[in-house]
């Protein structure tokens, strides 16, 4: 196994995750902003507000989106079981 080949692997493996957190990260995003804007709109200075509502659409998202991000951890866990006979050898 080259040095290329280790990285080759690793920038999928981290191009993957990057691929599966994007949804996640980007609704915790827009939430939280939309939370902050209304509180920075109504004056209310309560740390607690922006947690109930980005737990929900972090929830809603993975609802609708995990099957997309287990095909892709399948589909990568499976090439790269697949290529180990052509790694080691």
């Amino acid at each position: 196994m080259t040095p290329e080949t280790v990285m080759t692997i690793g920038q999928q493996a981290i191009e993957l995750t990057l691929l599966i957190s994007a949804p996640l990260l980007l609704t915790a995003l827009i939430i939280g902003l939309a939370v902050s804007i209304f509180q920075a709109a109504t004056q209310i200075n309560e740390m607690t507000l922006s947690f109930i509502p980005k737990l929900v659409g972090i929830f809603v998202v993975l609802l609708l989106a995990g099957h997309w991000m287990i095909g892709l951890i399948l589909d990568y866990m499976t090439r790269l079981y697949s290529s180990i006979p052509y790694l080691a050898g």
